[in-house]
């Protein structure tokens, strides 16, 4: 008997640090591995260990057709 496949989705998720603002996008088969891997994710981009005052969850899309993504709006210039 073959086992079920968790259903994979897309996260968009929001981190607030002490001095700027990041979108982590991580793929995932839940929630808590979500933020898991956002806090991994950031941890490997910045130099020191920053403290995440918030990190909250923005949009979670299933990753079963094509096409699937977020347009992430950045600072104007």
């Amino acid at each position: 008997m073959a086992e079920e496949q968790a259903e994979t989705f897309l996260y968009k998720l929001e981190a607030e640090l002490a001095d700027r603002l990041l979108t982590i996008v991580v793929v995932a088969q839940s929630d808590e591995r979500a933020f898991s891997a956002a806090e991994n994710n950031i941890l490997r981009h910045t130099v020191a260990p920053p403290q995440i005052k918030q990190l909250s969850l923005v949009e979670k899309k299933p990753l079963g057709r094509q096409g699937v993504g977020y347009v992430i709006e950045t600072a104007q210039f």
